[in-house]
């Protein structure tokens, strides 16, 4: 029996060859040794036949080309074998791109990666207006450049500096924002979008390619400005380097020397081990879309699927709520929000609308869309109101007792298979079950603030949590796009009681007189977005202190609460929230650096914490990291996550652990730290 063939070619009756897309056996389109054969194959085969043109489709409903195999791309072995790869995909693409007929690319849903530096080579593309379809070169994501094309062709279409932003962003466009940006030529309907693309091809066979803009001019400074970006807050990407080496010298250069340069710096970087965690990573993503509970739970054979939520009761009126119930909204969920007055719930309504706002500001929904999504939001002061609801979450502030004669209420209240649902980041479900009637229907929801922006929500299983539900709770996280990772309920669940030893200890070398600039600086120059003092301002420094005393009681043997957070709050230094304006840093209009003001406590730690500890940054960050790898290993000894590469993607996602070093006990044990 013959091997599936991934790429077809046929010819009509009007002179058109066609080329289609559909591997049958895979979901998507992909690139990979098989693909780029038939693709070859079919070029070959239309290239000796009199046509009038060409044009390249998909098959796939929701897929037009998802780029190079990623499994493939990983397992280059070194820079001989990544540099081939590039000119190999170079020299396909240059078949399409020489053929003697205009080639038009139609495309429709996912064209990303090595999909869309085909669709460069060809003279023109057209795209369907879909939500499915997606455009753009998004390849520094996982740690390489476009090195089929797209750093050589894509300047010459809409300029370098247009280029340089998109491919740096890694980011596919909706086709709307693709054809703005001049990535597509012209939209269409999906369902016209095959005859758009033939009388297109038509046209252009009679009437010859079109006379395209020169691309605007690149303004002096760009570059120097791009590179000082990647160098301080990409700190560890070779990638983006490469990119802007690529563009600006290939942009001197005619096509054939620009590739050549292109696949040098592909294979500079491919088979690096950067590339090798970023991929490793965006399998871990991947599999939070498959995550089931089989591993908490014995396995069941049940006849039906969960019953799915509907309407969500979010009690709480505050940044978490909000954010919470906007998200909800916007994913096709009722909503009735709660809170204790009528002026809280009205200023919440007010942050709310200001999300959706922001959302269309970025393109992301359209005003008629955002108007019916705040349609679908309910506001109460009364939890009566919550007859009609099927889960609801609880995000009101972190007190054991206030949560507690809440939940008392609401089991009294709501219908007995009605899910309850704590946000609380440190708090034991069962701390708080204890008063609510059918504790199996009671979980945990941590979802990260800002909510819009964070990906991942800490799904935490309390001791009765049945398995229903669970599982509907896991169907919800992943309604709602969202990145689950199933946790045991115990202090501090995984991300907060991690992040705040190593927050204690950034706060204890503070005390022993390290400066606030140099912690900070040797962990952003390790990787992290930002250092744990900034971090700690951000979080707020009431939070902070509030959770120190949360850990130190949980964990009175091996967490002794530092005490410069409560000196501060003392002293009014809150951070920067809610308005405040000093913490570790002094924030003034764009101004911010190290808050002079807390010389005033120094000397009394340094009698506290006598010991000069070591302030070379690598001394710090071993520190540092050193107990974030201790703390991770103990939760997951402990069962409180199943697996280390679930306890990596819970860092990776809601504490910001630098994704280009594969996950925190990935690097333990290529460290030598820690044995999988």
């Amino acid at each position: 029996m013959s091997n599936p063939i991934p790429v077809t070619h046929t010819t009509d009756a009007d002179g058109i060859g066609w080329i289609t897309f559909d591997d049958p056996a895979g979901r998507a389109n992909v690139f990979n040794p098989a693909t780029q054969a038939a693709l070859r194959a079919a070029v070959s085969a239309l290239a000796a036949q009199p046509l009038k043109a060409v044009i390249v489709i998909s098959a796939k409903e929701k897929i037009f080309i998802a780029g190079a195999d990623l499994k493939w791309l990983a397992a280059l072995p070194d820079v001989k074998s990544a540099t081939q790869a590039s000119r190999d995909g170079q020299e396909l693409f240059d078949l399409l791109a020489n053929l003697k007929v205009p080639v038009v690319c139609a495309i429709h849903g996912a064209c990303v990666g090595g999909g869309y530096e085909l669709a460069l080579a060809c003279s023109w593309r057209i795209a369907s207006e879909a939500r499915e379809t997606v455009i753009g070169l998004p390849e520094v994501g996982v740690g390489v450049i476009p090195g089929w094309g797209g750093c050589t062709r894509l300047p010459r279409l809409i300029g370098v500096k247009g280029a340089v932003e998109h491919i740096l962003k890694a980011t596919p466009l909706p086709a709307a924002a693709a054809h703005a940006t001049g990535l597509v030529d012209e939209l269409a309907p999906a369902a016209e979008l095959k005859a758009r693309a033939k009388a297109a091809a038509l046209r252009l066979a009679a009437e010859g390619l079109p006379r395209r803009t020169a691309p605007p001019e690149t303004p002096a400074d760009f570059f120097a400005s791009q590179r000082k970006t990647a160098l301080t807050r990409h700190r560890g990407q070779p990638a983006r380097l490469a990119v802007l080496d690529a563009i600006e010298r290939g942009a001197g250069l005619p096509l054939a020397p620009a590739l050549d340069l292109e696949a040098a710096l592909f294979g500079s970087v491919a088979a690096g081990e950067v590339t090798k965690n970023l991929i490793h990573v965006f399998y871990l993503k991947e599999s939070g879309k498959k995550l089931t509970v089989d591993a908490w739970f014995p396995v069941v054979v049940v006849a039906a699927a969960p019953k799915p939520f509907r309407i969500v009761g979010i009690i709480g009126a505050g940044i978490m709520g909000t954010g919470i119930a906007q998200w909800c909204a916007s994913h096709g969920f009722g909503v009735m929000l709660c809170d204790i007055d009528h002026e809280a719930v009205e200023r919440g309504i007010k942050i709310i609308r200001g999300l959706f706002k922001q959302e269309e500001a970025r393109g992301r929904l359209t005003p008629a869309e955002a108007h019916r999504m705040m349609g679908g939001i309910g506001i109460t002061t009364s939890l009566e109101d919550f007859e009609g609801c099927d889960l609801v979450i609880e995000a009101i502030f972190e007190n054991v007792e206030a949560k507690r004669k809440l939940f008392a209420e609401l089991s009294t209240v709501m219908s007995p298979d009605c899910v309850l649902a704590s946000n609380t980041s440190a708090l034991p479900i069962e701390e708080l079950a204890t008063v609510v009637k059918n504790p199996g229907r009671m979980v945990g929801l941590h979802f990260f603030n800002p909510v819009g922006r964070m990906p991942l929500i800490e799904l935490v299983l309390g001791p009765e949590t049945t398995r229903v539900t669970a599982e509907r709770s896991l169907a919800f996280v992943k309604a709602l796009g969202k990145t689950p990772v199933l946790c045991k309920s115990a202090p501090g669940f995984l991300v907060t009681r991690v992040l705040f030893f190593y927050l204690n200890e950034a706060c204890r070398l503070w005390e022993q007189g390290v400066p606030t600039d140099v912690i900070d600086r040797a962990l952003r120059e390790w990787g992290w977005p930002m250092g744990p003092m900034r971090l700690i301002d951000e979080v707020g420094v009431d939070v902070t202190n509030f959770i120190f005393g949360e850990m130190a009681h949980y964990f009175p043997a091996r967490f002794t609460s530092t005490g410069i957070c409560r000196r501060m709050l003392a002293a009014g230094m809150k951070g920067r929230k809610n308005g405040a304006s000093t913490g570790f840093y002094s924030y003034t209009g764009d101004q911010e650096g190290p808050n002079p003001a807390l010389g005033a406590f120094t000397s009394n730690f340094a009698q506290a914490s006598p010991g000069q500890p070591a302030t070379d940054a690598k001394s710090i960050q071993d520190r540092l990291n050193g107990v974030l790898i201790e703390e991770t290993k103990r939760a997951l000894a402990e069962g409180v996550i199943k697996t280390p590469e679930e306890a990596d993607l819970a860092l990776l996602l809601g504490a910001g652990f630098p994704a280009f070093r594969g996950g925190l006990l990935r690097q333990a044990q290529s460290a030598g730290q820690f044995a999988s």
